[in-house]
This record gives C-alpha cells, sequence and structure tokens, in this order.
C-alpha cells in the first residue's frame, strides 16, 4: 500500500464517521509561540482545543506537516525523521477514549488489514502526587475489543502521558498502539524495551490543563524593554471543561511497515532522493575509507535535512544565525558536510530538492510553486557555506598546531560552521591531537545558553489563552493594518511571538523603519483603539472571505469554511474599516479595551524581514 493511498484512506475513514477534512497546517505556528516549528498535529488546532470553535465543527481530520529537531543526530537510524507527516483525527468536547480506541482499532484491523496477533498497547498508570487515576478505563477497552490483558502494559509519563506543548496547556494520558516488526511470531506478552515493538499511533485524551499554580508577577513597562519580576512557578492540572482527542499516527512509520520494509527510507517517500544521490551526484570510485554502514547513513542524512529544508524554505524561513532560522541553516549544513563525506564534488542540494518537490507536488501542490526561491535558497546557502569552510581551512592551517586544543574545535565550529567530524579528519589528517572532552564541555555551555534565550523568548505564549494574551493577539491585526497603511506597501505578517508581556511581530519589507515611520504607526493603531472600535467575527467560505478583502497568507492552505475578524467602526454599513483578516486566534470584543500602543524596538529579523516588538500600557 502506497502512501498516498493510506493518506487517503485514513481521511476518507475518518470522514465517514463525521470528521470534516482539514487542510495541513503550517510549519510556523501561528497559535502557539511556545515552539519554533509544527511538531504535532495539535500546534495549529491549539485555540480550538482551549475552547474556541471551529468553523468545520467538533471532529476533524488531517494530515499534518511536522518538523522534529529533538532527535535530529538519531536521523539516519530506521525510523527518525526531521520532517514527517502525522495523520491525526479530533474531538473537540465531542467523542472521547471509547469511540478514539475503537476507531483506531478498526481501521488498523479492517482497512489496514493488520491482524491482531501483530499488535500491542499501553495505557498510562496514572501519578498519585498529581491525583491522576490509572487508565483503567481504556485497558478495559482494548479488552472489550478482544485485545488479551498480556499484551496491554501500564506505563508512566514519559512513556504515556503528552503535553503540554510549552509550559502550560491541554495535556493528558494516552494509549499507544505497536506493531511487531521481528521476522519470528510475536511473543505472547507485550514487553515494551523490545526494540521490534515498534509505536505506530497515538490517542492522547487531553483531559487536564497544566497551570501554573499561585504566580505572583509584576511587569513594569520601561521605553527600553519589559522587566518581569517572578516567584518560583508551580503547577497544578485542572480537569478541561472541554475534553477532547488527539491522535497521530506517523504516515512514513506505516507506510514502511505496511510495505515490509525494515526502513522508512526504502519507501517511495525517499527512494526516488535516495536513488538521486546514489546514481547522479555521488562520486562512490573514490578512495574514501568511508564503511558502507556510515555511506548508508550519510546518505540518508541528506535526503532527510534537504527533504525538511525544503518545507522549511516554502514558508519563507531563510536561514540565519537565530531561532527558525538557525534549525534551517544547521539541516543544511549538515547535509552538505555529509555530502563532503560522501566526497560530492559539486553543489548539490538543490538537485535533491527538486526530487523531493516531484514526490510531494501533488500532495501539497503549492510546494510547487516556491520552487524558484527554495532552489535559489538552497544554492545561495550552499556557496556560502562552502566559501565560509574554505576560510576555516586556511584557519586551520595558519594556526600550525601541535594538538587541536576544544577551545579551537569549538571556534571553528562556532565560527566556521565545522563540524567536529570534519576537525578530527583534518586533525587526523595532520597527525594532531584533539582534546573531544574539552570541545564537548564549550559545546554544552553554548547549548545551555541557548536553551535559556529560547526559554526566555517563548515562554508563556497564544496558547495560555489568558486576557492579556488575547488583548495583545487582536492588536497585531491594528499593527498590520497600520503598517500596510503607513509604508503603501502589499505587507504581510511572517511570523509572531505573542506572550502575556509583549507582541513580536515579523513582517516583509527591505530597510530599517525612521523613526518618523514608527511614530506614525504607534498614532495610527492608538487612534483606532480610542474610537473604541468593535472586533466582529463570522464563519464563511473561504473564497467569500477572499472576495470581502480579508488578508490571508496564502502561502498554506485553509479550510473551505473560514473565521474573519472584521474591526471596523460600522460593521453594518461598512463604515471605517480598519482590519480585516482571516484568523482562528481569540480576540477581544472592542478596541477600547486594549490600553495604549507602545513599540519598543524595531530591527532586522532575517534578509527582507523586519521585526517589530511592541507592548500595551495602562
Amino acid at each position: 500500500m502506497k502512501a498516498n493511498e493510506i493518506r487517503k484512506k485514513y481521511l476518507e475513514f475518518f470522514e465517514k464517521k463525521g470528521h470534516k477534512i482539514i487542510p495541513s497546517g503550517s510549519l510556523v505556528p501561528q497559535n502557539d509561540p511556545t515552539v519554533l516549528f509544527t511538531t504535532a498535529g495539535m500546534h495549529p488546532l491549539v485555540p480550538y482545543l482551549l475552547g474556541e470553535k471551529h468553523p468545520l465543527g467538533n471532529r476533524l481530520c488531517n494530515s499534518q506537516k511536522c518538523i522534529r529537531t529533538g532527535d535530529v543526530d538519531e536521523v539516519g537510524d530506521n525510523t527518525h525523521l526531521t520532517f514527517f507527516e502525522m495523520l491525526g483525527n479530533w474531538s473537540l468536547g465531542d467523542y472521547f477514549k471509547k469511540e478514539a480506541i475503537e476507531w483506531s482499532f478498526q481501521f488498523l484491523t479492517e482497512e489496514l488489514k493488520i491482524p491482531l496477533q501483530k499488535l500491542a498497547f499501553s495505557v498510562f498508570e496514572g501519578e498519585k502526587e498529581n491525583n491522576i487515576p490509572r487508565d483503567e478505563e481504556a485497558a478495559q477497552i482494548w479488552q472489550g475489543l478482544g485485545v488479551k490483558p498480556e499484551r496491554i502494559v501500564f506505563l508512566g509519563r514519559e512513556d504515556n502521558w503528552w503535553g503540554p506543548a510549552g509550559k502550560t496547556g491541554p495535556c493528558g494520558p494516552d494509549t499507544e498502539m505497536f506493531y511487531w516488526v521481528g521476522q519470528e511470531k510475536a511473543p505472547d506478552a507485550f514487553d515494551p524495551s523490545d526494540k521490534r515493538w515498534v509505536e505506530i499511533w497515538n490517542d492522547v485524551f487531553m483531559q487536564y490543563n497544566r497551570q501554573i499554580k499561585n504566580q505572583k508577577s509584576k511587569i513594569k513597562n520601561i521605553n527600553q524593554g519589559l522587566k518581569t519580576e517572578n516567584k518560583k512557578e508551580e503547577y497544578e492540572f485542572a480537569t478541561l471543561k472541554q475534553k477532547n482527542v488527539d491522535t497521530g499516527m506517523g504516515l512514513e512509520r506505516i507506510t514502511a511497515i505496511l510495505q515490509g520494509k525494515d526502513n522508512v527510507f526504502e519507501t517511495e517517500l525517499f527512494e526516488p532522493i535516495i536513488s538521486k544521490i546514489k546514481s547522479q551526484i555521488a562520486n562512490f570510485k573514490s578512495k574514501s575509507q568511508i564503511s558502507n554502514i556510515e555511506k548508508e547513513k550519510a546518505i540518508r542524512i541528506i535526503a532527510d535535512h534537504v527533504k525538511a529544508a525544503v518545507f522549511i524554505l516554502f514558508e519563507r524561513v531563510e536561514p540565519s544565525n537565530t531561532e527558525r532560522g538557525y534549525i534551517l541553516r544547521r539541516l543544511i549544513r549538515r547535509a552538505i558536510r555529509y555530502g563532503k563525506i560522501l566526497e560530492i564534488q559539486k553543489n548539490f542540494t538543490s538537485e535533491i530538492a527538486k526530487e523531493v518537490i516531484k514526490i510531494y507536488k501533488d500532495t501539497y501542490s503549492e510546494i510547487q510553486e516556491g520552487e524558484n526561491y527554495i532552489l535559489k535558497e538552497l544554492n545561495k546557502e550552499e556557496e556560502a557555506f562552502n566559501k565560509t569552510v574554505e576560510r576555516g581551512l586556511k584557519e586551520f592551517e595558519r594556526l600550525s598546531l601541535r594538538e587541536v586544543s576544544g577551545e579551537t574545535a569549538f571556534l571553528l565550529y562556532q565560527s566556521y560552521g565545522f563540524p567536529i567530524e570534519m576537525t578530527q579528519e583534518l586533525a587526523k589528517e595532520k597527525g594532531l591531537e584533539l582534546d573531544l572532552v574539552r570541545f564537548k564541555e564549550e559545546l554544552k555551555k553554548h547549548q545551555a545558553l541557548s536553551r535559556t534565550a529560547t526559554a526566555g523568548q517563548f515562554k508563556a505564549g497564544l496558547s495560555d489563552n489568558s486576557e492579556q494574551t488575547t488583548k495583545y493577539h487582536t492588536t497585531t491585526h491594528l499593527l498590520l493594518a497600520a503598517l500596510r497603511d503607513v509604508l503603501k506597501k502589499p505587507i504581510e505578517q511572517r511570523g509572531s511571538n505573542i506572550t502575556a508581556e509583549r507582541i513580536r511581530f515579523d513582517f516583509n519589507f527591505e530597510r530599517k523603519l525612521t523613526q518618523e515611520e514608527i511614530r506614525m504607526v504607534e498614532s495610527w493603531v492608538n487612534d483606532k483603539i480610542k474610537e473604541g472600535l468593535p472586533v466582529i467575527c463570522q464563519e464563511m467560505p473561504l473564497d467569500k472571505a477572499v472576495e470581502k478583502g480579508a488578508l490571508a497568507s496564502f502561502r498554506e492552505k485553509y479550510p473551505e469554511i473560514v473565521k474573519v475578524y472584521t474591526i471596523c467602526k460600522d460593521f453594518n454599513k461598512n463604515e471605517g474599516l480598519a482590519s480585516c483578516e482571516i484568523c482562528s486566534g481569540p480576540h477581544i470584543k472592542n478596541t477600547a479595551e486594549l490600553g495604549n500602543f507602545k513599540i519598543i524596538k524595531e530591527e532586522s529579523s532575517s534578509s527582507g524581514v523586519r521585526r517589530i516588538k511592541a507592548v500595551l500600557q495602562e
């Protein structure tokens, strides 16, 4: 069974169960700034999981594009990927455990024809300290479907609990489904430590909200920025008023299993890319001493990283040294590095990218529309990295080393993009010792600083659904409208990070704003706030929303019915229009609730993208 058939079969199955099929959300989260990329199907649905009404109802399903970089060092084995598709179905306060489990079982055994004797299951064992009971209900439902008790195990939080995506938010116990990939008959009892049991599906029962307990904070707005004084945060688990179901099954993994493949790289989702690397690019007649195992791993890493880079570039994220751009740059340069291990003699990432686009052009037609941009950015980054590597090689030669210290290895890594493997090879060629222990210490320091910066940058966020965050979210609509009016350009949002403390808003513009332009933007927004304009929400077909003039990001697909938020003086007469956007986040009712708008910083985010940080003052 091919991946396209599995995807189609899955969506049609849940459509028959009353679910509406929604398009894949953007890889850049619009409603959850606690993460850099969409790592699960639930991220685009955070507002609805917290109670917002979805225009298509309370039963949804889709195939969601995802990026996960936490396991990047594992890529190259049989199952780990950076980019993947997650098949998912959701209940927003509708059905719960019984239907979710029964339908998962039905799809696996009837639609995919997987024998019951090849399946096993895990459920949550409970936590006394958080007053969360053992999930006997899920276990009993599985047994009622014919699953033997010895094929069900109870596991803890590390294995059978999902969420929240950030510090706070919806979360809950889950039940996971495993498939026996061993050649011999599956054992009667399920041992989750046996690697021949591979997880294929996960049903999350979002029945709790992790929230801050007894938090006291004092926020002071100052022209230079914000100062926040917090006592130590403690958390508690409150029962959600709206209980949700969030499921996920990796398309690449289930495709490999159903095709009887040993790993995800042997399916049609990767085979054309792998063939391109092997037959047309790599010089395998070289004198390289690389083993066949190392060679195969390098090929897999290149295939995975370039595929991920293609989908990230489609979102108009550019390679840089911060945030999403840093992740993108790391993936591209890591692919190039492994290309050098294979002794590829020319720029190659754009050639591989063409194969990626061919594979997905029918499923995600919009990716083909961005092909020229994607290929241009890959070529530019590859050329830049090659020049950097050349400078690094000259620096290495200039140092005339007797040994390579950890500090020097880290300098080559940080300033010239040298992966440690490259430095190890150079040291070996010169007969030099490399202080790998000291290098790892320096790297850990850098990673700790990076994690601290990221934690500060992405703490709280729109996912907390607080009153102040909702105010800031509505303010971004006014900010975008103000920028379009003052700059007289078709400005588009290129990303945002909204916390209860401030707005961070990225938009396309080629130069720094003047002080006068900043003042005019502030005045424009504050005028609309003082006017006390109503914020009206309508649900309508997408084509009607576009016809109405609602702003939308056309780099992503929208469902057939969307929410349109209009801010204007007289909605019925369409007078005094300030803003009209397709949006799914929470909003206030009137701009008079917002307070005084103040821009505290305007700076570059990346090439052709500016960033504004702003606050609302009392």
